[in-house]
Parts: structure tokens; sequence; C-alpha cells
């Protein structure tokens, strides 16, 4: 392939320098999630092949030494690549491969470059092919990621909704189908099902989780594991379990893993869900905050920033705004996840960068944007509970909790007349004289309509 000019100062090897004046398209490089990862991987696997006698042990000790610096970060800017580039994440996997082994090297005593003392190939990459060690690399940051980032910060929004939830239980308003008039609830059972919605999601995180637990590690190149003792494997991730304090094990079929993604698309289509939620939440939340003349004005929410460049004193839902954008993105993610999944041949899926990317990405963005959205936004607002009275004490649709003293049809002309002559449930009905002013008020107590039943 002739002659790169691989800088001095550098890790990385010829490899990498290839990758990086081939695949100069985006600019976006693997998360630091991803590349702690695969140097944990690498880690166990020396490892592994130490106490199986096949690594020499002061070359593996070295290899151990050179992951620990990666997975702590302190060589995040060795790994230069872009995402779009080899389907299988090759590229990445000889980065790490000749990263660790120039470390190990110079830990040992040595030169970078030294293949004799430490070999990128031959002791780094060790019973391991890109196509089984990527994947798990993959599975790992993933599960990691939801359960230290997107489950606590899940945790964070349920709590905080179920406060406002507590706050405004006995806040009766209009409630609304449609868009239109419905019969009362309280503000309180509202953020109730936002509440329920996260704590779902909390349910749709861990089962993401679960599904990314299988790995294909010490399938190899194509699921048979050649060149992998077949006691690696098992060795190699109970050293993973060790690290993450998760409970990772061999797929039960390599074959499967490596040539499909399944597992991937699950996870992210859990994610998608949670996502779906949000943009519903928000969307809520920026309607029930609409005004604060013109609109629903039901809630406020705090003051974030100014509205507008032009229009003093504007205030703008900002933070539902930008959990609009996540969920979006993350519904924009899942999307090309699943064209990724789908692209599997034979015996590899060769579209793994992107969903390892898509993946994190995903995450993070929906455990930064759920913590944003509590902290900022859902722990401030207040409720503006003459306005929700007003609005529940004149809306149409109370009439509904009459219909079964006066008759559905009769109830339908009650409606009517109060549309077009602008009264209220309570006038029409006490002027055409079908119920008694006791009974009705009994009937139209908008408190106890919220609790279901029969008046």
């Amino acid at each position: 392939m002739g002659e790169v000019k691989v800088p001095s100062n550098v890790y990385y090897g010829a490899t990498t320098v290839r990758g990086i004046e081939n695949f100069p398209i985006s600019g976006l490089r693997f998360p630091r999630d991803f590349i702690r990862a695969l140097a944990l991987i690498k880690l166990s696997a020396a490892k592994a092949n130490v106490q199986l006698g096949l690594l020499d042990a002061k070359k593996g000790g070295a290899i151990v030494s050179a992951a620990k610096e990666v997975m702590e970060g302190a060589l995040y800017d060795q790994f230069p690549l872009d995402i779009f580039q080899t389907g299988s994440g090759t590229m990445t996997n000889i980065n790490m491969n000749e990263v660790l082994a120039n470390r190990a090297v110079e830990l040992l005593g040595g030169k970078r470059g030294d293949k004799k003392l430490v070999h990128p190939n031959d002791d780094v990459n060790m019973a391991q092919s890109t196509n089984d060690v990527f994947p798990t690399s993959i599975h790992v940051s993933a599960a990691e990621a939801i359960e230290r980032k997107l489950i606590p910060s899940l945790k964070v929004l349920a709590e905080t909704l179920e406060r406002k939830t507590h706050e405004f239980e006995d806040a009766v308003k209009a409630g609304r189908t449609h868009l239109q008039d419905a019969v009362p609830v309280t503000l309180g059972q509202e953020f109730g099902g936002y509440a329920s919605m996260i704590r779902h999601g909390i349910k749709r995180a861990k089962r993401a989780g679960d599904a990314l637990l299988e790995l294909p590690l010490g399938g190899t190149a194509v699921g048979t594991g050649l060149n992998a003792d077949p006691r690696y494997a098992e060795l190699a991730v109970r050293e993973i379990n060790r690290l993450t304090g998760l409970s990772f094990r061999k797929a039960e079929n390599t074959f499967e893993s490596m040539q499909g993604k399944d597992a991937c698309v699950e996870a992210s289509g859990e994610l998608k869900t949670i996502a779906v939620s949000l943009m519903k939440i928000t969307n809520d939340l920026r309607l029930l905050n609409s005004g604060p003349r013109t609109g629903l004005g039901e809630i406020d929410m705090p003051a974030t920033e100014p509205g507008s460049s032009i229009m003093p004193g504007k205030v703008n839902p900002v933070i539902p705004e930008a959990l609009n954008l996540v969920a979006a993105q993350v519904i924009g993610y899942d999307a090309a996840i699943t064209v990724c999944g789908a692209l599997g041949q034979l015996e590899l899926n060769i579209m793994m960068p992107v969903i390892a990317y898509d993946l994190l990405q995903s995450i993070e963005i929906l455990a930064n944007g759920s913590k944003v959205l509590a902290e900022k936004c859902v722990s401030g607002i207040t409720a503006d509970r003459k306005r929700l009275w007003d609005y529940a004490d004149r809306s149409l649709m109370v009439v509904t909790a009459v219909t079964p003293h006066i008759g559905y049809d009769n109830a339908a002309k009650v409606a009517k007349k109060a549309i077009a002559e602008n009264k209220s449930i309570r006038q029409v009905i006490l002027e055409e004289k079908l119920l008694s002013k006791e009974k009705l008020d009994a009937i139209l107590d908008l408190k106890k309509m919220t609790k279901g039943g029969r008046a």
C-alpha cells in the first residue's frame, strides 16, 4: 500500500494514519464511553490470555496498564478516526491495538514502534477479531451508559414529576381531548400520568440494557472461535463483569450475535419509546404554559433566558423545546440503527460504527435532557389555580355528569344552547328547569367529578 508518515508524537501507527487519510468525512469521533469499553475489553483479553499461559506475563501486565490509562481518559486524543469508516470498525480496533502496544512498549522501557517488545496484532489482539471485539464494545459501552447515566437521570425526572403530582393533587382543571373541552381532571392527575410514563421509561431502559448483556466475544472472525482458546471467552467476560459490575455473558450463539445486531435494534427501540414519552410530556407542558395572555396559561415555568431579540419581555419554553429536539434526534437515530441492523450480510454486520455512535448518542442526550428537564423546568413549575378553576367551571363538557339524570339528547341540547348563548351549563339547566338547584350543585361538584363514579 506504500509508505505513510506517522507523527513522532502519537501512539497510533501507520494503519490509523491510513484511516485518517481515507475517511475525512464527518469529524465525528467515537464517544469516550465506547473507547473506554474497547480498552476494557483489551484489558480483559490480555488478562485471560496471561492466565491461559498464552501471553507473556510482562507483556500482558504492560498491556493492562496501558488499557487502564485509556479507560481513565488520558489518551482519548489518540483515537481520531471518523465513525464513517470500514463497516466492521476494523480501523478503530487497529487504532486501539496500536495505541496500547506503543504505550505498553514505553512502560516496558522501550521505544514506540518496537513490535518485538509488544506487537499490536500478536499480543494486544491475541484471540480476537474486530468482528467480535467491536460489537462487544457496543454492548458493553451502551449497557454501562444506560445503567450509569440514563436510568439515574430518568429516576430524577420521575421523582420530580411525582412531587408535582402531590403538589397539584387538589388543583381542579378542565380536561381536554382532541384539544376540545372534556370533563374535569386535576393538574396532579395530569402530572401523575407524566410520572408514570417516565417510570415505564425506566423499565424500558432496563430492558434495553438487558438486551445487550450477551457478548459475541470469542467468536473471532466468523463465530467459530478460530485462534482463540475455548476457555478464553469465559475468562475475559468474567473480568469484564468484575470491572463493570454488570452481568454480561457469552452469547448463546456467536454466529447470531455477529451476523445480526438485533440486540442493538431492540435496545434502540426502547430508547425511542422513551423519547416519544418525553415528546408528549414536553409538548403538553408547552401547551399548558402557553400565553401568558392569549394561551392556556394554566402553569408557569421558570424563566431561563430571554425569548426574543425583537420582542421585549418575551419568555419562551426553551427547556421543553430542547427536549423536543432531543426526542426527534433519538427517533432519527433509531431509524438509522434499524436500517443498519437490517444490513447484516452473511457472517457479519457491516454497519457497526454508526450503530455504536447513534446508540450511545441516544443514551447520552436522553440522560442529559431528562436531568435538565427535571432540574431547570419541572421542579420550578407553578399552577395558576384561579385560571384552572375558571376554565373547569366554564367547560361545556361538565354536562357529561348531568347526562345520567336528564338523558343524552337533553344534555346535548343544553351544551348547544350554552355555546350559542355563551352561558355556563349550570345557567342553562336552571333556566330550562331540568334539575333543582340543590341536585345540580351536588352533580356539578368539580372536585368530585375528578374521582369518577356517578353523582
